[in-house]
């Protein structure tokens, strides 16, 4: 494709409103196949924001487009108020990348090699602040050679940084790490929140986005099908609220009628419903055991629909 099919250049003016990145009908296409069709999302300031989906769903290519590294096809971008793809040196002086694989000079240090990223950046972050953040103060004189996957990847997460930028992408950041090398990178992403930094991640561990994202957004066959919080895409999803309690005897010798409004399933020694709105249903719930004696419900429980469950059942079902 030629430039004149990229429309990003003259941003309307409902894009530029303050968000770290939006993202407006972006398309990308690789010769005769469409792999990304008209994506729409917007980054908060100081938010982690998770781009999750299935291989081949277009996360790393949306990625290597906000990252200025590939122009697109068509659409609106605009990162930290620049167009990725015409200032990608601007760009980069207040983004921080850390991409799947990065490769460094195996015999240098890691306060040496630091060091000497700090000096690429006009107002580079203070090493040792580099140093805390990232939790490498202890192997501060160990060659890379000598560093477990983990210490490297949290020494990825250092050098993108070393200048102190305003936005950092993460391109799935934990693959193939070990539960406590994983656990050590979520805390060097938290310490990142903690700093204030917009982080947008792109992982395949559901479990990870659940813990780390403040929202996210689920991108399947080259469009965002929802975005929101876990609890908001479960929502939009038609994802329900599962409430369950140790059923009263009353109620399971018919001594009381179940309650009205709730669609209440009694199986045995447990009673379980399913609602979309938790805080009424709880409130008829606990109306009605007061109305009828039955004290407290023993063994009442409240589960949320997790990321997984909503993940795997727009995952599943055909587009």
């Amino acid at each position: 494709m030629t430039d004149t099919h990229v429309t990003y250049e003259r941003a309307p003016a409902s894009v530029i409103d303050g968000s770290a990145v939006q993202v407006r009908d972006l398309r990308m296409s690789f010769g005769t196949k469409e792999v990304l069709r008209g994506v729409d999302f917007d980054v908060r300031y100081g938010e982690v924001f998770c781009l999750l989906g299935p291989n081949g769903a277009g996360k790393t290519t949306t990625l290597e487009i906000l990252e200025g590294f590939r122009p697109p096809t068509g659409g609106v971008v605009r990162v930290l108020g620049l167009n990725p793809a015409a200032q990608p040196g601007r760009l980069r002086e207040r983004a921080g990348m850390v991409l799947q694989e990065c490769g460094f000079p195996r015999q240098a240090r890691v306060a040496e090699l630091i060091d000497v990223w700090r000096t690429y950046y006009p107002n580079p972050r203070p090493l040792g602040d580099l140093l805390e953040v990232v939790e490498l103060t202890e192997v501060r004189n160990t060659q890379v050679r000598k560093l477990s996957g983990g210490q490297r990847r949290r020494l990825d997460f250092a050098l993108a940084l070393a200048g102190d930028p305003d936005l950092i992408f993460l391109d799935e950041p934990t693959t193939g790490f070990d539960p406590e090398a994983r656990r050590r990178c979520w805390a060097a992403i938290e310490n990142l929140r903690g700093l204030g930094k917009t982080i947008l991640l792109t992982t395949h561990y559901l479990d990870e986005a659940e813990r780390l994202a403040d929202r996210i957004a689920i991108l399947r066959d080259g469009r965002i099908e929802l975005c929101g919080t876990t609890h908001e895409v479960a929502i939009r999803a038609g994802l329900a609220t599962r409430i369950s309690f140790t059923t009263p005897s009353a109620l399971r010798r018919g001594q009381v009628p179940p309650p009205d409004g709730i669609d209440l399933a009694v199986r045995g020694s447990e009673s379980v419903c399913h609602t979309g709105n938790a805080a009424m249903t709880l409130r008829l719930l606990l109306a009605w055991a007061i109305e009828h004696s039955l004290g407290d419900l023993d063994g009442l429980a409240v589960t949320a629909p997790r990321l997984e469950d909503t993940y795997l059942q727009l995952t599943r079902d055909p587009p």
